[in-house]
């Protein structure tokens, strides 16, 4: 695990709870599995740029304010 994914997944942690979701409904949201989830919420793994928007979308913020 890189500094920067486990920066990037404590971001989409936080405002996954902001927006009070849970990551099951999260992954839905976003169309993938609710394990690949929790790896990107640890840090476990990159993600592609499509996700990176696909999840900004569904958590209504701009891609950038998850990136570290």
């Amino acid at each position: 695990m890189s500094e920067l994914t486990v920066s990037f997944g404590l971001k989409v942690r936080e405002q996954r709870k902001l927006k009070k979701l849970t990551q099951e409904k999260l992954a839905l949201l976003c169309n993938i599995d609710r394990s690949y989830m929790g790896r990107i919420e640890r840090g476990e793994v990159n993600i592609t740029l499509e996700k990176l928007y696909e999840l900004a979308k569904v958590l209504r913020v701009n891609a950038k304010d998850l990136l570290p």
